[in-house]
């Protein structure tokens, strides 16, 4: 069992013809991710050719939906049609929707999510490094990557990841890899002040999956979703969870890297996510190097 997506989900690569898109559409393949469909308007019926693989590409969404029943997209779109792209998948009637297109404007991701409300489309990201369910062996054959992680660090397991930072997200992997601790499902729900699934959206998950034994999540200054998780943890958590907050010497004001990554106000501090975490009986890792160690001495 996984959350999100499964070695049997149809995967769809919005912008598949770039060169960003198609490089990690070639790796999804290498990885063993069914990629059914690529859509670059203006190109339906070429075909998308790797190592023996042909996947034919569609003009529209719906049209590649329809043909091929793909149920999630990867969206690697440049960020002026980017939000377009989001919400041409809901409209096909997508269930996933992973953008890691960096840079959307904001007032475009508010008009996003403002026209994704009452949809059945989940939507992770944007400017994240997007869902990898480990599949089995050292190839992972059978596993599903969508976005951009290192699939070669993931293991088949019962960890479950959940991060705003792509690179810590790739570092708790390795780390619990390192250990022969697999993952059952990593989630990188990206970095943006406006994003589509929150920490708390995918802890819920973890929770009420059977073969997710233990979580770490990985936070980071700015916004309040790290302690909105850590008061549903308090009150409903079931399993053991592990936690960092990125950020603790960041100077106020300042945006660090992340565009959500900004103390104003006094609010959003590396301090007060701490302290929720504490609260919420989740183990606090002091440094980003014992991410792992903290969750398996919790365990």
């Amino acid at each position: 069992m996984s959350i999100l997506v499964q070695s049997n989900t149809k995967v769809l690569v919005q912008g598949i013809t770039g060169s960003f898109g198609a490089k990690h559409a070639q790796l999804s393949l290498d990885y063993g991710t069914r990629i059914v469909a690529g859509v670059t308007p203006g190109k339906g019926g070429q075909q998308f050719e790797h190592n023996g693989h042909k996947v034919p590409i569609f003009d529209t969404v719906a049209d590649a939906v329809r043909e091929t029943g793909a149920t999630a997209s990867a969206v690697f779109v440049p960020p002026p049609f980017a939000a377009d792209a989001i919400l041409e998948g809901a409209d096909a009637g997508l269930t996933l929707v992973v953008a890691i297109t960096e840079g959307i404007p904001v007032n475009d991701m508010i008009r996003v999510k403002r026209a994704m409300e009452g949809k059945s489309t989940r939507l992770v990201g944007p400017n994240c490094p997007g869902v990898v369910t480990p599949g089995e062996g050292r190839d992972s054959q059978g596993g599903c990557r969508i976005g951009i992680a290192p699939g070669y660090i993931h293991k088949k397991g019962h960890i479950g990841v959940v991060s705003r930072s792509g690179t810590l997200t790739y570092e708790a992997v390795f780390q619990l890899t390192a250990r022969g601790v697999g993952q059952s499902t990593c989630v990188g729900i990206g970095g943006d002040p406006v994003n589509g699934t929150s920490h708390l959206d995918v802890i819920r998950m973890f929770m009420a999956d059977p073969d997710t034994h233990g979580i770490i999540m990985i936070g980071e200054i700015g916004g309040s979703a790290e302690e909105e998780a850590a008061e549903w943890i308090a009150r409903n958590g079931t399993k053991p969870v592990a936690g960092f907050i990125a950020g603790a010497t960041a100077p106020p004001g300042r945006r660090m890297g992340h565009a959500g990554a900004i103390v104003s106000g006094g609010k959003g501090t590396a301090k007060a996510k701490i302290d929720a975490f504490r609260m919420a009986g989740i183990g606090i890792s002091p440094t980003p190097s014992d991410m792992a160690a903290t969750l398996l001495k919790m365990m």
